[in-house]
This record gives C-alpha cells, sequence and structure tokens, in this order.
C-alpha cells in the first residue's frame, strides 16, 4: 500500500479508537450482537466488546419468555431451556464474568447450546447494562459475494407471491453495511432483521431461498450475515495473509495495488472522518438506551472494490469471531476476464476464511456462473467458460459444492431473476457437505472418456436415478481433430453415458459441453439439475 494511503488509514483508525474510548466507560457490544441475532449451535459461543480497562463484566443468557416461538413467533406454552448441562428445567441460564485487560477489551466464552426456537435474552452488565432481546439458537451462514448476492427478493421471479408467503420468524438476517478499509476494523454497522412478509423483500434473495430450504429441511433456526457489494472481485475479499500465501497471487495483489491503492486513500480522506463522528455518536445512543443514527452513506465515487483485501479488512474480518456453520459465495461475473487464474485466487479465499474463522473444515458452497450475453452460431473461445473451469476446478477442495446455474441465466440481464433455483442447489450442497445427507446434490460432472475414431464415449459422476436430456435432442455438444477446431456434434444418452459424433471429425480428440458465454445446453440428471459445463482439452 501506498504510504501515504497507510498513514491515513492508522491516524482514521485512530481517530475511530479515540472516539470509542470516550464513551467507553460504558460497556460496549459489537453490533451483530442485536435484538433477533441467531447464534450458532453446538459450539461454544464467544461474546466480546469494550468498557473500561479492570473492569468487570458478566455476561449471561437465559430466557427471555416461558414459551418457544414457533413459525409464527408466538410463545407456544411452557418450555425447557437447553440451557443447562444436562437437562435441566426452566429459567437456566448461562453465566460468564470477565474482567477487562488494559485496553479495555474483554471475551468470554459460553458453553454450546444446542438449536432452540426459545427466545432468549443475552445480558451484558459492567457499569451499564445491555439487553439483547429476541436470540435464537441455530445454524449461521456468512453471504457474500457481488450484485448476484446482494440482488433482492423484491428483484427475484414471482416476487409478490414470494414476499406473501415469507412467514419465517425464524430466518434472521444481519446486513453488513459496505465498508472498506487498509486494516481490519474492530467492528461492522448492521442490524438484524427477522423473516416476514414486510422485511424479505430486502433480503438477499439467494441467501433468503438457501435459508428456506435448510429451515424447512431441519426445522432449526437460520442466520444469514450478508455481506457483498456490487462488480467486485474475489481479491478484495481476501486478508493480506490470505493473498501472500500463493506467490502467484501474492505477485498479482502487489501490482494491483499499485494501481487501486490511490482509490483507498481518497475513500479514506473523505469517509474516514465520517465514519469515526458516526461511531462515536452510535456508541453513545446505545450506551443511553437510544437507537442508533443511521450510518453515513458510502461514496462510490473512489471505487475500493477492486483495492486487494479492502473489502475483507472492512467488512469480514470484525465477523471471522463469530461462528458459523459455513458459508456461502456468489461471485465471479467481475472476475472473468481472469479466467483460469481465477482458480488460484479463488482457492487462496476459500483457504483464508477458514483460517481466519479458525474453521478447517467450514463448509464453502459457491455459485457458478450463469448463462449471458449473446448465443453464437458456431464453437468459440469463451472467457465466461473460463471462469466456470475455474469455479468447477475448485471443488477440489475439501468440504465444498457448487450450484451450477448455467440453465437459469438471461442473455441481456446479468441478475437472473430465477434465484429460488439457486438457493435450493447450494441448500443442497449444504445438506450433503455440511450436514452428512445421502443426496443428490449436483447435476451430472464428467468422470471420464474415450474416444475411438469418431466416436466418445463419455461418462459422469452424481447421475442420480439417470441421465436426461430435456428435450427433444440433446444440444451443447462439440468436438475437435487433430486441428483443434471445433464444430457442433450429435450427441445421445445411452444408459450411463453420453455418445458423441461427428460426421465432420474422423479422429476425435477434444470434447466440449456448454463451452460458451451462453450456451444452448440440455443435459440433467433425474434430480433435475443440469450437467456442469466441461471441456476436455485443458
Amino acid at each position: 500500500m501506498h504510504r501515504r494511503a497507510f498513514a491515513v488509514a492508522v491516524s482514521c483508525a485512530a481517530i475511530m479508537l479515540a472516539s470509542a474510548a470516550a464513551v467507553r466507560a460504558d460497556v460496549r457490544l459489537p453490533t451483530v450482537f442485536g435484538d433477533g441475532m441467531v447464534l450458532q449451535r453446538d459450539v461454544p459461543i464467544p461474546v466480546w466488546g469494550w468498557a473500561d480497562p479492570g473492569e468487570e463484566v458478566v455476561v449471561v443468557l437465559s430466557a427471555e419468555a416461558n414459551g418457544a416461538a414457533g413459525k409464527s413467533g408466538r410463545s407456544e406454552g411452557p418450555v425447557t431451556l437447553p440451557l443447562g448441562t444436562s437437562g435441566s428445567g426452566p429459567g437456566d441460564s448461562i453465566t460468564a464474568p470477565v474482567v477487562t485487560d488494559a485496553e479495555g477489551r474483554w471475551r468470554v466464552e459460553l458453553r454450546p447450546v444446542p438449536a432452540t426456537g426459545i427466545p432468549l435474552l443475552l445480558k451484558v452488565s459492567g457499569r451499564n447494562s445491555i439487553l439483547v432481546k429476541n436470540v435464537l439458537v441455530g445454524d449461521v451462514w456468512f453471504c457474500s459475494g457481488q450484485s448476484n448476492m446482494y440482488w433482492p427478493v423484491r428483484n427475484s421471479a414471482n416476487a409478490k407471491e414470494e414476499m406473501a408467503a415469507a412467514d419465517w420468524p425464524q430466518i434472521r438476517l444481519f446486513e453488513v453495511a459496505k465498508d472498506a478499509a487498509a486494516r481490519p476494523r474492530e467492528d461492522v454497522y448492521g442490524s438484524w432483521r427477522v423473516c416476514s412478509p414486510q422485511t424479505v423483500g430486502g433480503f438477499s434473495a439467494a441467501a433468503y431461498y438457501f435459508a428456506r430450504r435448510l429451515h424447512q429441511e431441519l426445522n432449526v433456526p437460520i442466520g444469514l450475515i450478508h455481506a457483498s457489494w456490487a462488480a467486485s472481485s474475489a481479491h478484495p475479499w481476501t486478508s493480506a495473509e490470505g493473498l501472500a500465501a500463493d506467490p502467484k497471487v501474492k505477485a498479482f495483489a502487489e501490482s494491483l495495488m499499485k494501481q487501486t491503492g490511490p482509490s483507498l486513500e481518497k475513500f479514506a480522506q473523505e469517509f474516514e472522518p465520517q465514519w469515526a463522528e458516526w461511531a462515536k455518536a452510535a456508541a453513545q445512543a446505545r450506551a443511553d438506551g437510544k437507537q442508533p443514527p443511521a450510518r453515513p452513506e458510502v461514496s462510490f465515487k473512489h471505487d475500493v472494490r477492486h483495492v486487494p483485501s479492502a473489502l475483507f479488512n472492512g467488512m469480514v474480518a470484525p465477523l471471522a469471531r463469530m461462528p458459523v456453520k459455513g458459508v456461502i459465495w456468489y461471485q465471479g461475473e467481475n472476475d472473468a476476464h481472469r479466467g483460469m487464474f481465477y482458480q488460484s485466487i479463488f482457492e487462496s479465499l476459500i483457504r483464508d476464511w477458514r483460517t481466519q474463522w479458525k474453521q478447517e473444515e467450514m463448509p464453502f458452497l459457491f455459485v457458478q456462473l450463469a448463462s449471458h450475453m449473446a448465443r453464437q452460431p458456431q464453437p468459440s473461445e469463451s472467457k465466461w467458460a473460463e471462469l466456470r473451469a475455474a469455479q468447477a476446478a475448485a471443488t477440489r477442495l475439501p468440504h465444498t459444492a457448487m450450484a451450477c446455474a448455467i440453465d437459469i441465466g438471461e442473455a441481456d440481464n446479468i441478475h437472473p431473476s430465477n434465484k429460488q433455483d439457486v438457493g435450493l442447489r447450494l441448500a443442497l450442497g449444504a445438506l450433503h457437505v455440511a450436514y452428512g445427507k445421502d443426496l443428490v446434490y449436483s447435476g451430472p460432472v464428467l468422470k471420464s472418456w474415450k474416444a475411438d475414431g469418431g466416436t466418445a464415449v463419455l461418462r459422469f459422476d452424481h447421475v442420480g436415478g439417470g441421465l436426461e436430456v430435456r428435450g427433444e435432442r440433446l444440444t451443447g455438444f462439440a468436438v475437435a481433430g487433430p486441428d483443434k477446431k471445433f464444430v457442433w456434434a450429435e450427441a445421445t444418452v445411452k444408459g450411463g453415458t453420453v455418445i458423441v459424433t461427428s460426421d465432420s471429425v474422423s479422429d476425435v480428440r477434444a470434447v466440449r459441453y456448454a463451452w460458451a458465454d451462453n450456451p444452448e445446453c440440455n443435459l440433467y440428471n433425474k434430480e433435475r439439475l443440469p450437467a456442469v459445463p466441461f471441456r476436455t482439452d485443458e
């Protein structure tokens, strides 16, 4: 980073800390601890914050009301709280005292709690008391990416009907405000919203449909922490340490920093003082039991969406202390020009986030690029197809799954409205990877192939109940001979294989499927999941 930019960032960070210190006589919590939040079940629950140095702080998790919250969110009779060590009765609580360190920081770790729809109360007491109400325990998923992750329910397909039916009070979303920084922040700005017909319109559509399927399947509360930024690349979401772990990615990030660093400097000069002023006012408002003022709107004239690590520092790092079940990721459009190099960047991000959360096996689910742009009459090269291949290659990492979206794209709309299938396919991947469900979670994936003259025989994994052609004839296959020139091919399903031939290629050396920006392709399994695009000429 440029020295001046770094100096500005450090100076602004000091302002923020000084502003916060002015009100640290009062106990303060990160904003993610807010009314309506969801805590991750079955793992130690960290709670942290700030107060005066040497101050005793007591954290208590207990029942908010003697009743369980059903789908309606109303109490449904006496319950037994799951807070005791061995099935103790109603009224149980978990208490943890702590003394702040020399900088006024404190942290406790509450024992694991199983999933519950019982509204809990988190009370933090020191010189003052903070009450966090209507807390549920279930599974929390971190949701990130660019505009397709941001795309709200109100703009998805059948929005009116979907919003009217969204009576799911055990699904909650924490919206992280857009921010960028030169160094990791201590906190983010955001708030929790309980899902209802009135609120769901602003939820990330992909995240909501994902959560709905999980909630229906598992019957546990689902919390969504949503941090995305339109037109952002993958490298701004990766920490400096994560970018440095791969020599190729490190060199790329260092080069890019020289180009983009000044934008972060300008952003800091304009926006950081506003942020610091807001932080002081918000902390004072919470100390007084009042509603915090609205956070200043981020200026888009200083584009920080491509500065290495900037979005990680501002929107991810402060939340990596919060245990999550896993991650869903919906991004790639802005990196399509990077082709197969994206694989290195993307895998660096996945490894980095697992390191940041200290969860080596953290499930990571992601969406492959949908079809888009004009359809080409003849087989041709495609940057979008290369990016899809880079995404698919990342499934070699353990505890990952990819939702193929090749069949839901729109030629003239980079934001396909069918987010229902996106959420469903992400949920299927989660049910398998995160919950160990034995189910078909992917469409057919090329396993092996063999050519004999002008005929190629292809075999697939994830066939499920069998291969299926949705349409009159199988489309999307192309072959090439020794001249490496691809032509359209005839393809037929025969049992568990696909037979590919072409009258113009007598010696097949390579096969491609759905290799285009916007391919015409229709191979599925009987579970109605589309085959993943591929090429054999890598």
